[in-house]
């Protein structure tokens, strides 16, 4: 058995000064290690597949900031060009021509958007496209799927995942009734649940919001025939399909989750990679909802960080590396590896698991499965997990701190890396 002896005596201390001046000593929930025990370690530097905490250890790393160091962090290209960004400025609060070139690599990669608007987080792309909706259909409900995750939004937080499933956290306090009355939820992958929700509401429901792919809840594919079922309701009832591709976009496919599905919904929301590891997010889709965006049309909302070019110029230096060649079948070759290892591994030494992977995302339930949406997610063993996910960290493999969060390859992990990781895994599993 490989030695599981690993010091983070400087993250401890880094960690416990944390706590005493920031809420849970993180700036996000699942940082925290909390659905996972013991204390998270605390980052020093990046490169490529890599990390390392500020006690020296090494690790490789499958979170990858979330999605967005789909090239591996640190890309040198990415790098390169930042640092001539940073010689003119980094903000101008003014409209800069780095905006029009990563709109139009954004417009010509996503089927659904002809027009495109910038902003700072995933999380306000869709408060933006949730007014956006509501303004042009002059309706006020919407359908979201339990599990999903849109950000950390009043309206949002209603059976939501990620960190809010994570933690096992209610509805948020602090969130009005009045805030939430009108989100309407139904099971992801239950075309009849959102048959019904129309019928009981007609003339109600401004659209419907998903993540094509779920990756806050875990790693959930959607049925055959679901995203064409939600495409042909909306259309049937007057209501707008929108594609929360902040996870999913670029990553799954140049295109997005709607590029490889083949399903083109009205308006899309974007983050992650189009950012290159700096924080942005956008929303985008038709021009005749586009229009409706001030100051074009009367739906407000502003940012004066929105399209600053440091953040501009990673996303076109990333999505330039995207176009390269062989990019997208050396994410799901090496991803597929993984998945499947990881896998083998668990069964192999008697751990009921399901899951998979789809490009550069792969997930892992520890239950006997399959998983269709939320529901069954949570008949995992989150205990079980907790020990899997310390004993991955021993042994130098950084996955994300939670059973309900998707996992990430970069384009930089090597078979090596990979090897190395289901290894681990065995390792681990066989003294679980």
């Amino acid at each position: 058995m490989v030695s599981t002896t690993l010091k983070t005596t400087k993250s401890e201390e880094i960690f416990a000064a944390a706590q005493k001046i920031m809420p849970g000593g993180v700036s996000s929930p699942v940082r925290a290690f909390k659905s996972v025990g013991g204390q998270p370690i605390v980052f020093d530097r990046v490169k490529g597949a890599y990390i390392w905490d500020v006690d020296g250890n090494q690790y490789i790393d499958y979170v990858g900031t979330w999605g967005p160091a789909i090239c591996g962090h640190a890309h040198p290209d990415v790098i390169g060009a930042l640092h001539d960004a940073l010689e003119k400025g980094t903000s101008f609060g003014a409209p800069c021509y780095l905006e029009n070139v990563l709109a139009e690599m954004v417009i010509d990669a996503v089927p659904s958007i002809e027009m495109v608007r910038f902003v700072n987080s995933g999380t306000e792309a869709c408060m933006a496209v949730l007014r956006l909706m509501r303004a042009f259909t002059g309706r006020e409900k919407v359908i979201k799927f339990e599990g999903c995750y849109h950000g950390h939004a009043d309206m949002f937080l209603v059976k939501a995942g990620s960190g809010v499933a994570t933690l096992g956290l209610p509805d948020s306090p602090g969130v009005p009734k009045s805030a939430t009355s009108s989100t309407l939820t139904a099971p992801y992958n239950d075309l009849e649940a959102v048959k019904a929700l129309f019928a009981e509401n007609p003339n109600e429901i401004a659209g419907v919001i998903l993540e094509p792919v779920v990756g806050n809840a875990g790693f959930i594919l959607p049925d055959a025939g679901f995203l064409e079922g939600l495409r042909e309701i909306t259309k049937e009832n007057g209501a707008l399909l929108v594609f929360d591709e902040v996870m999913t976009g670029f990553r799954i496919a140049y295109g997005g989750a709607q590029a490889k599905f083949g399903i083109t919904p009205d308006l899309t929301t974007l983050g992650k990679v189009i950012g290159g590891g700096l924080p942005v997010g956008a929303y985008g889709g038709r021009q005749d909802i586009m229009a409706m965006v001030a100051p074009a049309g009367p739906v407000y909302q502003a940012g004066t960080l929105s399209g600053n070019p440091l953040a501009m110029t990673a996303g076109i230096k990333t999505l330039e590396l995207l176009q390269k060649a062989g990019t997208y079948e050396q994410l799901e070759r090496v991803t597929k590896k993984l998945a499947e290892g990881l896998l083998c591994a668990a069964k192999e030494t008697g751990h009921a698991t399901c899951g998979g992977s789809l490009s550069a995302m792969f997930g892992m339930f520890l239950t006997e499965g399959p998983v269709h949406n939320y529901e069954d997610a949570k008949k995992s063993d989150t205990a079980k997990f907790g020990k899997f996910h310390r004993g991955m960290l021993e042994r130098g493999i950084y996955l994300a701190p939670s059973q309900f969060e998707a996992g990430f390859t970069s384009l930089a992990h090597t078979d090596e890396d990979i090897d190395r990781t289901i290894a681990a895994a065995r390792d681990v599993f066989s003294s679980l």
